[in-house]
């Protein structure tokens, strides 16, 4: 898949669905002060995505400036299930390479299910994006953005709330815009 294509895709998607809607409310800053990274492979396995990851990671030490990185892998785990096993594997990474405790991995998919949910549920919305990603978090600025904004608990309860009032169609046609460029 075109590189640039899926990077766009992304970028709107952080713009209009995880900004615009506010699901993170520290995202805005990073963004308009350039600190996150986008990034898409051309992994098609799963050891080639773990390469790319440990890549990113080795990025993330050696560029203090960038705050989080967002690894999109559009050819690589397209199924969901597949997806969230192999996320035991990207922790698993993390240990191998004892930074666990220094970066934790947010996971974002367009089939994202949520577990006890229905797989046409809203809320699942919530981690939905236009390709699978892993999310690269510092977890020391995590802690300190949850330090200074107030009520930080209750946001994953906000989501699902926001997402339920939307709805599962508007969240799907908002999510199928951020893949077309205009």
């Amino acid at each position: 898949m075109e590189c640039n294509t899926v990077l766009a895709a992304t970028r709107r998607w952080v713009s209009e669905v995880v900004i615009g809607l506010n699901l993170c409310p520290f995202a805005r800053r990073e963004l308009v002060n350039g600190r996150i990274r986008f990034v898409a492979t051309d992994a098609n396995s799963e050891e080639g995505l773990l390469t790319a990851l440990q890549e990113e990671m080795m990025h993330l030490e050696q560029h203090p400036e960038v705050e989080t990185t967002l690894l999109v892998h559009p050819d690589v785990l397209t199924d969901f299930m597949d997806y969230n096993d192999f996320l035991d594997a990207a922790d698993g990474l993390l240990v191998h390479l004892e930074l666990d405790g220094e970066y934790q991995i947010a996971s974002f998919h367009p089939d994202y299910q949520f577990g006890g949910t229905n797989a046409a549920d809203a809320e699942n919305y919530t981690n939905r994006s236009p390709y699978p990603m892993l999310h690269l978090l510092r977890e020391r600025s995590l802690e300190r953005a949850i330090a200074g904004y107030p009520g930080t608990e209750s946001i994953p309860e906000q989501n699902v709330e926001l997402m339920n009032r939307l709805g599962a169609d508007h969240m799907r046609n908002l999510l199928i815009r951020t893949l077309s460029p205009g």
